[in-house]
């Protein structure tokens, strides 16, 4: 760890660089925020959301500079970048009313035993790491419920894409909310590491791939003072049955496979399809691929997909597709650079049910593996066959079929007839396994940014005693 080093950001569909800034220091940064906090968790409530509403205005009123930015440094399209806009903002009128919800104060009077309380407190200093597919809208869930809650925050944006952190943390700034509460520090795996063994830091609430995030819940094992919540990712299935809507059945299993490249923790990773339904099927989805338009964000017509992040990452899916080739599978669209030294690339699918062993891992890109089963039984279980436990769909199949699909699905999202991604953040996001730790977020982040304090409280002292005294 070096605050001398220096990150620099480049855009995935150009090449050309976008932003440079120099480490942070993650003692400093944790210090500025165990001092600010304190005064920020004695504010009423309604200050705090008075300020965090503005917030929301400062991004509306920027939110065509803060998507175009988001589109350079991900590469995703730019209509995609402004719907991530639009959820940032729309994440402010959610967490409060969540807050509300799932930790309001609540009283209950008990006659001659006062009065029974329950109120919640922050934590403290709450560690964000933020992953790099969702660079504003990700951590955003977490800092907008810990800054309602009182807590403050030091967040560390993926280095992959440090420009969009800092300007989310620059729009709090604005809004009058004192820039010790939310601090970005800027740099790689080491501070991420520091930032999380930090005696300084209270919670630590991490988005992004289960590898880190079991790392992160080893290292604070032996630590039950700090809260972790662990957002991680899914090597999710949809199931296809039956049903004679192919066309539509082929558009969402592309919405769950190939939206933003494929870099969704919940994008379906596995399509498991009955066998008497899989010709018509496969070649209903593989002819819907072949549409696909894959192109830089400012395109027009605009693109459905964009780049994934960067070379190293388009590389390593290619040797992905080419491992699951060349061990049984069978190409059904291949994978493909298409721009050479940058890293968009065409939707892959790949037959993998004469594979030995599947790999069970989450190949983070537009890559689709098929498996072909003769009964719904096989299905399930064959859904059920992975470490993870996100995202899950049915498309098709009758409503006793659905049942028997949401009672046996290993899943924190399960769905019928629409797609395995598209979560709403009116509702809890998280999962099992390897997905995560029982700590939802969205709708439920409320309950991992604030501790419950229960108290029991008379005006005035009142007690006697009885048993078990001698008389005055």
């Amino acid at each position: 760890m070096s605050q001398t080093a220096e990150l620099i950001s480049y855009e995935p569909a150009t090449g050309v660089e976008l932003w440079r800034g120099m480490h942070g220091d993650v003692d400093e940064i944790v210090d500025r925020a165990r001092r600010a906090w304190p005064s920020w968790a004695a504010e009423p409530l309604s200050r705090r959301i008075e300020l965090i509403r503005r917030f929301a205005i400062h991004v509306e009123q920027d939110q065509d500079a803060f998507a175009e930015l988001i589109a350079r440094e991900t590469g995703k399209p730019l209509w995609e970048a402004r719907t991530e806009v639009a959820a940032v903002i729309a994440k402010v009128d959610i967490s409060i009313k969540a807050y509300a919800d799932r930790t309001g104060q609540r009283k209950l009077d008990s006659a001659m035993q006062g009065t029974a309380a329950l109120r919640h407190k922050p934590h403290g200093v709450m560690a964000v790491l933020g992953p790099y597919n969702f660079p504003a809208h990700l951590p955003n869930g977490h800092i907008i419920p810990a800054l309602i809650a009182g807590n403050a925050i030091v967040f560390k944006p993926s280095e992959k894409t440090p420009a969009v952190g800092q300007k989310l943390v620059s729009y709090f700034a604005k809004a009058g909310i004192p820039s010790a509460l939310v601090q970005c520090l800027i740099g790689g795996p080491d501070e991420g590491k520091a930032l999380v063994a930090h005696q300084g830091v209270d919670g630590v609430l991490f988005t992004g791939s289960a590898q880190v995030g079991i790392a992160i819940n080893r290292k604070l094992s032996t630590d039950p003072r700090k809260i972790v919540a662990l957002e991680m990712g899914g090597n999710n299935p949809i199931v296809l049955w039956d049903t004679p809507k192919i066309s539509d059945a082929a558009a969402l299993i592309i919405q769950s496979a190939f939206t933003t490249a494929g870099q969704r923790c919940t994008a379906a990773r596995r399509l498991i399809v009955k066998a008497s339904m899989y010709d018509e099927a496969i070649d209903a989805v593989k002819t819907l691929a072949n549409r696909i338009i894959v192109g830089a964000p400012f395109d027009e017509p605009q693109p459905f997909m964009g780049t994934v992040i960067d070379n190293n990452t388009a590389d390593q899916l290619t040797e992905s597709f080419l491992y699951l080739l060349s061990n049984g599978g069978k190409a059904i669209s291949h994978m493909r650079q298409l721009v050479e030294d940058r890293p968009f690339l065409s939707p892959a699918i790949i037959d993998t049910t004469a594979m030995a062993e599947r790999p069970d891992v989450e190949l983070f890109g537009p890559l689709l593996q098929v498996i072909k089963v003769d009964d719904f039984d096989e299905a399930i279980a064959e859904a059920n066959n992975t470490r993870f436990g996100l995202s899950a769909s049915l498309i098709g199949g009758e409503p006793q079929q659905y049942n028997r699909f949401w009672a046996n699905i290993r899943a924190g999202i399960v769905n019928w007839n629409r797609p395995t991604n598209g979560a709403s953040s009116a509702a809890p996001f998280g999962g099992i396994g390897f997905s995560g730790n029982h700590r939802p977020a969205a709708y439920y982040a409320a309950d991992y940014c604030a501790y419950p304090v229960t108290s029991t409280e008379m005006e005035q002292p009142r007690a006697s005693v009885g048993v078990g005294f001698k008389d005055a």
